[in-house]
Order: structure tokens, then C-alpha cells, then sequence
């Protein structure tokens, strides 16, 4: 299915067109896609949803400007307890910050920006060009001389408190609110921040964005969720992880969590993410015979076994079991651009959820980028040339 993009006809796409306006985002007066008119009554809450520019897209990526070295850090949340009853005496969270806290006259930090990660990632995967270089450098839409900007790694990942650290099977089954609640304890306390001028995420951490905007709706000036959806796991989507998390519980050598050496099962894990996580043209291009999709995958799975952890992975990949921002939408205060991809096959356009759910977000806009050279299918979210003009236009039209 091919979706057009600019103004040319969309009869084969789910999403009508977008009405940018002049002075950027126009959340209250979208435009329908067959007939150009203004549309009212019952959409005349939020909904923006567009192609992006095709000049844009064949674009050039600009040279990746330099940015601060971060600073590390780690908090330790005393007695945490998780949203279904375990505690821990004590819960890790590791961070990175770029910049400095600033505050206005009456006290509140009004230039802090949270960005979170998706699913096995970390806050240290945005420090690469195609990210960190697009948008923390001099000039650029997250410049860290103006931005405090925070990267977490949420419970389980990265250098944060996980089951691999000891506790393997014993670790709390956390979930995404058990994360939203530990990142908010180290702003607040650790951080000393009060209030965030944005919260930003990729997949998980585009799901955890929504959250953010359900839990302390007056926290933040502005919410940008990457490639997700605003919906409960189901479908297709929980199919393969649920395939992921009986491959691994079901592996004799999975030991009930106990294993002395990685178990088979990870690599079945690990193929399946790989499978996921990108788009069928990119997977084509870079695997065009048998021989070479064999080998590419072998070594994806090798570097899997040596990197990874089947108790993390596990735990991981079942965090979503208590996702579901649906009921709570209307509870989102802050102006939101939700920016999906066309060619993303965790978050398929085609299923119609993102244009449906974001009627319901009062500041709310949802935009979906067609499949292009420069997308990545999910893993376009991590591409920051492709889509920061729509993060340029949130925070312009969020500043104070």
C-alpha cells in the first residue's frame, strides 16, 4: 500500500491531510483528505496527521554537528515499590545529562528535556550522529547550550538496576509505569527538576511519552511519542513479543532464570527483533540473495548471545504487560505531536489506531512519514533528519 504524500490525493491512505497553518501546528482545525474542507463537529478535536514534504525527504542528511561530552550519573531510589506490590530497598537509575538546569524567577526548571529509549536500548544509544548530531549541536532543535537534556535508562536496561546485576528471576516484574514512576523520582529528587520544557520518546519510550502525559499531565510543556502507538499491546504486536517470552521461559536450558550459559532461546529472540525492528526494502537491500540473508542474520544473532541477557531480554520485552494509555487519553494536557512511520511494521499505519486516539488528546497531532530511501521502517525514529521539523514546530509553538 502506497501512501502519497504533500497535497496529492490520499484515497489510498487511512490519514487525511494536514493543515500546518501559518504560525505551525494546527491542532484545531484539521483538514479532511477527500474534500480539502475544514472539518467540525465531531473531529473538531485534535487531529493532524500528514505526509511529509517529499523535497525534505530526498534531502541530503547534513554533516552531524558536535555536542557537549555527557555527564554520568547514578540515583538510587530507597525502598521502591512497583505497581504490583514488590519492593526493592533499593532501585539504580542510571542517567546522562547534557547542559545545565535553568530556572525562571519563580523557581521552576524551564529547560529540561527527557528523552526516552526503546525496548533492550539505553540513554547512551542517542549519542550518534544521526541523532545527538542532528539535534543537540549548536543551533539545532535540542542545542544542549540551551537544554538540560536527560537520558535514562529505564528500569532493566542499560547500566539501571536489572536481573542479570543478581537477582535473575527474582528482579521485580516491572512495567512501563513502574519506569515513568522511577524517571520522575530521579528528576524530582535526584535532579532537582520540577518541570520539563519537553518529554520525548522512541518506541518504548514513545509508549512511556504518553504515559508521562496521563500521570503528570502538568509536568511538561510539550509531548513528542516516535513510532508507537496509543493503545494497549495486541495483535500482531504482542504476538511476537508473547513468542519471544515463551521461547525463552519454555527453554529447558533457560533453567528458570538460572542459567550458566546464555540458552538457545535467546537467539530465537534476538531473530525476531531483528525481523521487526526494520523495514522489508532495507532488509532486501542489505540481504538480496539466500547466502547473504543467512549470514546476515547468523551474525546478528552471535552478536546477540554476546551482548545480551536472556533474563533481561525476557523482562524487557514483557515491561508492556501493563501499557495502556487508552481509557486515560483525555487526561493529556500538554500539546502533543505523535510522529509515526508508514513503512513500520510494530506500528502499521494501516490499523487506523493513531488517527482514532488522537481525536481524544485535546492538544493532540499525529503525523505518519510514507516509506522513503531515508526511512528505516521503526528504526526511523532514531533517524532525527527525518522528521525533527515536526519537532521544531512543537517546541516554537509551545514557547513561553
Amino acid at each position: 500500500m502506497r501512501y502519497e504524500i504533500g497535497h496529492a490525493a490520499l484515497e489510498d491512505s487511512p490519514f487525511p491531510r494536514a493543515d500546518l497553518g501559518r504560525g505551525g501546528l494546527n491542532y484545531h482545525r484539521p483538514i479532511s483528505a477527500t474534500t480539502g474542507i475544514p472539518m467540525t463537529g465531531r473531529l473538531r478535536r485534535a487531529f493532524i496527521v500528514t505526509q511529509i514534504v517529499a523535497v525534505l525527504l530526498s534531502t541530503q542528511i547534513a554533516q552531524a554537528a558536535e555536542y557537549p561530552t555527557p555527564v554520568e550519573g547514578d540515583f538510587i531510589v530507597p525502598n521502591f515499590q512497583f505497581a504490583d506490590g514488590a519492593r526493592l530497598p533499593e532501585l539504580r537509575i542510571h542517567y546522562l545529562t547534557l547542559g545545565t538546569a535553568q530556572k525562571d524567577a519563580q523557581g521552576k526548571v524551564k529547560n529540561a528535556v527527557i528523552i526516552g529509549h526503546g525496548t533492550g536500548g539505553s540513554g547512551a544509544q542517542f549519542l550518534r550522529a544521526e541523532f545527538a548530531g542532528e539535534l543537540f549541536g549548536a543551533g539545532q532543535p535540542l542545542d544542549a547550550s540551551r537544554y538540560f537534556i536527560v537520558l535514562i535508562d529505564a528500569i532493566g536496561h542499560g547500566k539501571s538496576a536489572k536481573p542479570s546485576d543478581g537477582l535473575r528471576a527474582k528482579f521485580p516484574q516491572y512495567g512501563y509505569s513502574d519506569m515513568v514512576e522511577a524517571q520522575y523520582r530521579l528528576l524530582t529528587e535526584g535532579l532537582g527538576v520540577n518541570h520539563l520544557r519537553l518529554v520525548m520518546g522512541t518506541s518504548m519510550g514513545g509508549m512511556q511519552t504518553w504515559v508521562w502525559g496521563e500521570r503528570h499531565p502538568e509536568f511538561m510543556d510539550a509531548l513528542m511519542p516516535l513510532a508507537s502507538l496509543p493503545a494497549q499491546i495486541s495483535g500482531r504486536n504482542r504476538v511476537w513479543r508473547k513468542t519471544i517470552i515463551d521461547a525463552i521461559r519454555n527453554d529447558p536450558d533457560w533453567s528458570g532464570g538460572n542459567y550458566t550459559e546464555q540458552p538457545p532461546s535467546l537467539s530465537t529472540a534476538a531473530s525476531l527483533i531483528f525481523f521487526m525492528g526494520s523495514s522489508p526494502s532495507l532488509r532486501q537491500e542489505q540481504m538480496p540473495t539466500l547466502a547473504k540473508a543467512d549470514q546476515v542474520l547468523a551474525e546478528n544473532t552471535a552478536n546477540a548471545r554476546r551482548q545480551q541477557d536472556a533474563n533481561d531480554l525476557l523482562y524487557q520485552v514483557s515491561a508492556s504487560w501493563d501499557y495502556d494509555p487508552g481509557p486515560g487519553l483525555e487526561r493529556i494536557r500538554a500539546p502533543l505531536v505523535a510522529v509515526n512511520f508508514a513503512d513500520d511494521l510494530i506500528n502499521p499505519p494501516e490499523l487506523g489506531i493513531l488517527e482514532r486516539e488522537i481525536k481524544r488528546v485535546k492538544r493532540g497531532a499525529a503525523f505518519v512519514i510514507p516509506a522513503s530511501p531515508q526511512t528505516r521502517g521503526h528504526g526511523t525514529h532514531t533517524i532525527a533528519a527525518v522528521w525533527k521539523q515536526y519537532l521544531i514546530m512543537l517546541l516554537k509553538d509551545t514557547q513561553h
